[in-house]
């Protein structure tokens, strides 16, 4: 019955948030399209002609908005382990990023393109066991954390949604010893209660 209870309030919540009503509104396929506009609209991230790659993109609403800000110039590759509608403008790869197979066909599509932003909004299968999960997070993060390394031009954006947690320290300090900026950011779309912030690494080390 309390599990009832829960998934009740849970749906009626969803259905009555208002960025879920903007986003069905306005097209966008989840509300999280907000938490990247907003924080785009900060930090000016996304520009036109831009080399794109959305890593966790499902369902697609930050491919949705990386397609409307960087223009038909820009390039944008997605990747998730899930599948996703068509998104007229992404280069799609459906894979798990944990894979290196899959990570060395993602790099195969790049074909040498120095990437200028990395998207990472990737979250595991949650088991239920909160340390479990939170470790799988981590892990996730450092691997997107590598492949922005490694791929992205001297001037790049690193923007990955990390749970606080055990272990977010430690991985914060590794992207501040990556990136010569490292800023926390908590759009209004990103529910309160939520453990979620996004770490925004800019301008990689030498």
């Amino acid at each position: 019955m309390k599990r009832n209870k829960t998934s009740k309030a849970w749906l009626h919540e969803h259905l009555n948030d208002p960025y879920v009503l903007r986003a069905n509104a306005e097209g966008y396929r989840a509300r999280a399209a907000y938490k990247l506009m907003e924080i785009d609209d900060r930090d000016r991230l996304l520009k036109r002609g831009n080399v794109v790659v959305d890593l966790g993109v499902a369902p697609g609403s930050w491919s949705q908005i990386a397609v409307q800000r960087c223009g038909p110039t820009g390039r944008v590759f997605a990747l998730d382990i899930l599948p996703i509608e068509h998104i007229h403008g992404v280069d799609f790869l459906q894979g798990d990023f944990t894979e290196d197979s899959v990570l060395a066909e993602l790099e195969k599509r790049l074909d040498g393109a120095h990437v200028d932003i990395v998207l990472s909004d990737m979250a595991p299968n949650l088991s239920g066991v909160a340390t479990v999960d939170q470790a799988r997070s981590i892990m996730l993060c450092e691997l997107a954390l590598e492949f922005a390394v490694n791929h992205l031009n001297t001037h790049g954006h690193f923007l990955v949604k990390v749970f606080q947690g055990e272990g977010f320290m430690e991985f914060r300090k590794e992207m501040e010893r990556q990136f010569a900026s490292v800023q926390v950011r908590k759009p209004k779309a990103s529910r309160d209660r939520s453990a979620e912030v996004y770490l925004l690494g800019s301008k990689l080390r030498s």
